[in-house]
């Protein structure tokens, strides 16, 4: 049995820490934003395992012309589940927290590896490819959800 529902930012540690900060300590889990009454954490369990989790930010980027703007961060499933689906459903669990908070724009920092996943749930890349700095490259997507 799978289920998506709101977890505490420390509960991200577990996911987040072996994908997305392998090598790391585990304090560079926690990002700017994870405790504010305004972001969202969501994890997906199967049965009682945490094996994939996705955060919303109420975030405004400067380069969208848009006043009620999420960012999605720390989205990362264990990689012994990845392929079977459970991003897109937390990634769709994510935009329906946005519309209900009536978002005109989803936006992040996707890494390189990620851009066809996300191009494949209808988000575009805007501007130049960067670093992040011991991470690798990363571009903003974003996806027009609201007005």
């Amino acid at each position: 049995m799978t289920t998506i529902k709101k977890i505490d930012y420390k509960d991200t540690f577990t996911v987040r820490h072996p994908v997305l900060r392998a090598g790391r300590p585990i304090e560079s889990c926690f990002f700017d934003g994870d405790n504010l009454e305004t972001t969202t954490h969501f994890g997906f369990f199967v049965v009682d395992k945490l094996i994939g989790v996705i955060s919303v930010y109420q975030n405004k980027n400067l380069i969208f012309n848009a006043d009620n703007q999420f960012q999605i961060r720390g989205m990362a499933v264990l990689q012994e589940e990845q392929t079977q689906g459970c991003g897109k459903q937390l990634l769709e669990r994510a935009e329906a927290d946005c519309r209900a908070k009536n978002a005109e724009i989803i936006w992040f920092n996707a890494r390189e590896k990620a851009v066809g996943f996300y191009q494949k749930s209808g988000y575009q890349i805007i501007g130049n490819p960067f670093e992040i700095a011991g991470i690798g490259t990363h571009y903003i997507m974003y996806k027009k959800i609201g007005q």
